[in-house]
């Protein structure tokens, strides 16, 4: 929605809008203002996995049981929205990643390869829609996804040392190869098993022995 069709709807004006999206992350937020941003992000993650992107932002508010004032201070654009799912998932798997590394080392990097391709095959879509917004994706979270690479790669070199996985293979071609396999589902007669089978495929191929 543009910016003036957000502002009549919720009653703010576009200054007050671009105020809301450049302050809200330098503001320590309330302890209520911060229950509200969760309940808005865990409310759309659901409505958009049920009904897809185009869902207007008014369900969200609704689902998350806040008007849709509350929502646009939050998040004033619905490419805002998305992006801060993204970043939340983001953050979320970089501390997946950190727990995992007192684990049974191959084990470990098993289990958050395939919850990495998960939650990548779940919000790819995101990622296109963010895209197609003209949003760079790498300026505004490069950081962590520098800090989640670096969490997988300790929890790679863990399994190395191991024995239990191929040393020959780096980093960077193990996240090309999950991330390849991850977009099968756009494959004309793909199935919702497909991603998840490649990723078999491929973390069989990163075991020693192959």
């Amino acid at each position: 929605m543009a910016g003036t069709e957000v502002s009549a709807e919720v009653g703010l004006s576009e200054g007050e809008l671009e105020d809301c999206a450049s302050e809200a992350p330098c503001r320590p937020m309330r302890a209520d203002a911060q229950r509200n941003r969760q309940r808005i992000l865990e409310a759309a993650e659901a409505v958009f996995a049920k009904d897809g992107l185009a869902v207007p932002v008014d369900v969200v508010a609704e689902r998350a049981g806040l008007g849709v004032g509350t929502l646009y201070r939050h998040f004033p654009t619905k490419e805002a929205l998305f992006e801060a799912i993204v970043v939340t998932k983001l953050d979320q798997l970089v501390e997946a990643a950190n727990a995992e590394q007192g684990g049974d080392a191959a084990e470990s990097f098993f289990a958050f390869i395939a919850r990495m391709a998960d939650e990548a095959t779940l919000k790819h879509d995101l990622f296109d829609a963010l895209a197609a917004a003209g949003v760079d994706f790498k300026s505004r979270c490069g950081d962590r996804v520098e800090e989640l690479r670096g969490s997988l790669d300790r929890l790679r070199q863990r399994a190395v040392d191991s024995g239990q996985l191929r040393a020959d293979v780096t980093i960077d071609e193990i996240m090309t190869l999950v991330m390849g396999a991850c977009r099968q589902v756009e494959r004309p007669g793909a199935t919702p098993q497909d991603p998840h089978k490649m990723i078999a495929i491929v973390c069989d191929g990163l075991r020693t022995g192959h």
